[in-house]
């Protein structure tokens, strides 16, 4: 039998992260019909289904109940389930999705240096 929970959508978004904390609370109404909200800035929270925290914390990450989707792929795949699907649409498209993607990449690496002085974001 497979673990129902193994298998119900995740959601791993940093609490400690104001931007990040802002958008999971004006989405929470839609998120939370869909995923288990998982907060990784939580002390107790090491890793999930052989993901570390502190990969989490480089990267968004939803597991979608078969496999992880990280970074701007995860973001799409939360967005259209929520009133931004519009918008996950117009980001999916051929075109647009690889500078989107860079851009993610950017503001990751941003917010991961800029963090590097937060306990959580660096262990």
């Amino acid at each position: 039998m497979v673990d129902k929970l193994v298998t119900t959508p995740h959601l791993f978004y940093d609490g400690s992260c104001r931007l990040c904390q802002r958008e999971i609370s004006h989405l929470y109404k839609s998120l939370s019909r869909h995923f288990v909200l998982v907060d990784i800035s939580d002390p107790s929270f090491v890793g999930w289904n052989g993901v570390t925290r502190n990969a989490m914390m480089q990267k968004i990450h939803v597991w979608d109940g078969v496999e992880f989707l990280v970074g701007l792929d995860a973001t799409l795949y939360y967005w259209d389930k929520t009133h931004l699907k519009l918008l996950s649409q117009l980001l999916s498209l051929p075109l647009i999705k690889p500078i989107a993607g860079y851009f993610y990449n950017q503001w990751a690496r941003w917010r991961v240096q800029k963090s590097t002085a937060c306990d959580t974001c660096s262990g």
